[in-house]
């Protein structure tokens, strides 16, 4: 196999272990979730840094939060 293929292959099964973990949140839960996921993504797209990701899934989290209060 390649290491290609073996890095797809854990990223998706972390996907679906993830997922099962969602099941039984909340709504204010689900959008902090929802919103450190996009707020990561966004950091690292922007930055291109470990550390603008990790910012972003802060702050996207803090609002993702706060919107469901």
């Amino acid at each position: 196999m390649t290491s290609t293929r073996i890095h797809s292959m854990i990223a998706g099964l972390a996907l679906v272990a993830t997922l099962g973990a969602c099941s039984d949140m909340t709504p204010r839960e689900h959008s902090t979730a929802v919103g450190a996921g996009v707020g990561g993504v966004a950091g690292a797209v922007l930055t291109g840094t470990p550390e603008g990701a990790a910012v972003g899934a802060a702050a996207g989290g803090v609002i993702g939060n706060q919107i469901k209060r």
